[in-house]
């Protein structure tokens, strides 16, 4: 078996996320910069070694002000702790048809817990240039408060501003290296 080291296609690739606001309505959010390593044996992904960051600095959900407010101490604090992380700890295979929960580390502000995600595997082809890709549907779903992003306020009605429950969403590519 060798190693076989993949990169990330940002082109190609998302990270988004969801949070229900005033719990009637969801707001959906993105990081636009983010990176990826990848090590597999061969082209096993059920063996790979993968560290994930996110610039916080890169959140955006339409919302100049709100986006302001994500990067300060209140959630984020994106200048004391500017990246997110997650690193994979093992896999596990649902079903025949490419599904299988993923297993990991998720490091927001210093606060370091484990998480599980889904991931649907799209498969390996040859890109019309040559080049080998692999893409991914991942989702998940993580309690916010657990990671120290715990700002809230409540509504006059007794709700709140915003749920603790944020849904993951990402489309990734990555690109084998030669």
């Amino acid at each position: 078996m060798s190693k076989v080291k993949w990169t990330l296609d940002p082109v190609h690739s998302e990270v988004t996320f969801k949070i229900k606001h005033l719990m009637i309505a969801n707001v959906s959010g993105e990081f636009k910069q983010f990176a990826i390593e990848a090590e597999t044996e061969d082209e096993d992904f059920t063996t790979a070694k993968v560290n994930f960051t996110a610039d916080i600095d890169s959140i955006t959900t339409g919302n100049e002000q709100r986006d302001g407010h994500l990067k300060s101490d209140d959630f984020f604090n994106a200048e004391k702790y500017p990246q997110l992380k997650f690193t994979v700890t093992k896999y596990e295979d649902v079903d025949d048809d490419g599904s299988y929960e993923l297993y990991g580390n998720l490091t927001i502000r210093d606060i370091t817990k484990p998480v599980k995600l889904e991931v649907e595997f799209g498969g390996v082809t040859k890109d019309p240039w040559g080049n080998t890709r692999a893409g991914f549907t991942i989702s998940g779903k993580i309690n916010r408060k657990e990671f120290g992003l715990k700002w809230n306020a409540a509504t006059e009605t007794g709700g709140v501003v915003v749920s603790d429950d944020v849904r993951i969403h990402a489309e990734i590519q990555l690109v084998k290296q030669a």
